[in-house]
């Protein structure tokens, strides 16, 4: 059974709050709780990055654990095993009595502990007269009986992140292959197009991706070759139509967006010829316009505009065009100015340019002159919003990665 004293250490190790908040959180610990000991031991071992611990000190506290005699760690029992660090040192795998120690430290640091430690700092416990223990000194195991259901809960959260990261990394992989071979194709059949940018494209993102680490990193890099490889497949799809009328190319192309070719670094790849029939064609109508840009990717580049949605959530395109409409108000951008958009650009896309201007309201002095710019360039066929969003996607990587 547990008291609610707070217990300092022996010899020169210092006592610090952490330690007392975490001797007074074992303390409220409800009376009769119990939890399997190998149950809490796993999870600890699940959340091992989260807790910061090595597989070491894992192996320690499995060695502590086999020193408490029942299966059940509760808290009407005594929950202080008082091996000695050649007893540990044996059953931890035969560790040195330095590694031991260390580790140690690092299980009361990470909470999983705590030292009970006696008047002469000797691990041992007192029996009274029927041969129970009465007073015991040595590690108490209590804390993990204390944070069962917290170390159950991170256990979980790792394993999803894990899930997530196995799912990401699949799909970066079948991303990357895709354009790879969709390249390969293009240059070994003669299609018409600038491929050597877009391979020089592939090869700056893979190399983004070496360094990429955590799974915000590597959902940037997803973006970045999802996108690269839509417009790889819109390069494509054109190459059967450029052959027939120029009124069949127009209609068919109806959705395909590109900016001038003399940009490389944006990636948006047409021919001149393309171009000139834009330009000469009336702007394109908007009836059905394909949703070129995962949802996802549009939010994580421009989160401010879910700020302006009804619930401060946005999880479908028509949120998003509904919270357009009131940051278009917001930022004094005219009904005609934002139609002529919806008209260039279709209803989604221009949702999606109202949310990159808000991102960048700080820099724009008209965002409605600057959004009539968009749509007199997209109706020209110079225009494509997949470099702003990149932009923005790495402009906020960068912010991401000067804060950590």
């Amino acid at each position: 059974m547990q008291t609610g004293n707070v217990t300092t250490p022996f010899g020169r190790r210092p006592m610090t709050l952490a330690l007392v908040k975490g001797q007074l959180s074992t303390a409220k610990i409800k009376p009769g709780k119990s939890v399997d000991k190998w149950r809490a031991y796993r999870s600890a071992c699940e959340a091992r990055a989260t807790l910061g611990l090595r597989d070491r000190a894992l192996a320690v506290l499995n060695a502590l654990l086999t020193f408490y005699p029942q299966q059940e760690l509760s808290e009407e029992s005594n929950l202080v095993v008082f091996p000695s660090n050649a007893q540990l040192a044996i059953r931890a795998n035969g560790i040195a009595g330095t590694t031991l120690r260390e580790n140690l430290a690092l299980l009361v640091q990470a909470g999983l502990i705590q030292r009970n430690d006696s008047p002469n700092g000797k691990r041992y416990a007192r029996k009274g007269n029927r041969g129970e223990i009465e007073t015991a000194y040595g590690f108490s195991l209590a804390p993990l009986l204390a944070r069962a259901e917290e170390l159950a809960i991170m256990a979980q959260q790792v394993s999803e992140e894990n899930r997530r990261l196995r799912i990401i990394k699949e799909r970066i992989t079948i991303t990357r292959r895709d354009i790879r071979k969709l390249i390969t194709a293009a240059v070994e059949e003669g299609a018409a197009g600038n491929w050597q940018a877009v391979e020089d494209a592939l090869v700056s993102a893979v190399a983004r991706l070496k360094t990429a680490k955590t799974v915000g990193a590597l959902e940037a890099c997803l973006d970045e070759l999802t996108l690269l490889s839509e417009q790889v497949v819109n390069m494509l799809k054109i190459q059967p139509v450029s052959e027939k009328s120029g009124s069949n190319d127009s209609e068919n192309r109806h959705h395909i967006q590109n900016s001038n070719t003399e940009s490389l670094n944006e990636l948006e790849l047409c021919s001149r010829n393309e171009q000139g029939e834009r330009a000469a064609a009336k702007p394109k109508s908007a009836a059905d316009p394909i949703k070129a840009f995962p949802l996802g990717m549009v939010l994580r580049a421009c989160p401010q505009i879910s700020n302006y949605a009804t619930g401060g959530a946005i999880s479908h395109w028509r949120q998003l065009m509904t919270a357009a409409v009131v940051v278009r108000t917001m930022l004094s951008v005219s009904p005609s100015a934002y139609q002529e958009a919806c008209e260039a650009m279709g209803p989604e896309n221009a949702a999606v340019a109202i949310a990159c201007v808000l991102e960048r309201a700080g820099h724009i002095n008209s965002p409605g002159g600057y959004l009539r710019d968009l749509t007199r360039r997209a109706e020209r066929g110079e225009f494509s919003l997949g470099p702003m969003l990149m932009a923005l996607l790495r402009t906020r990587e960068g912010d991401g990665r000067k804060s950590a």
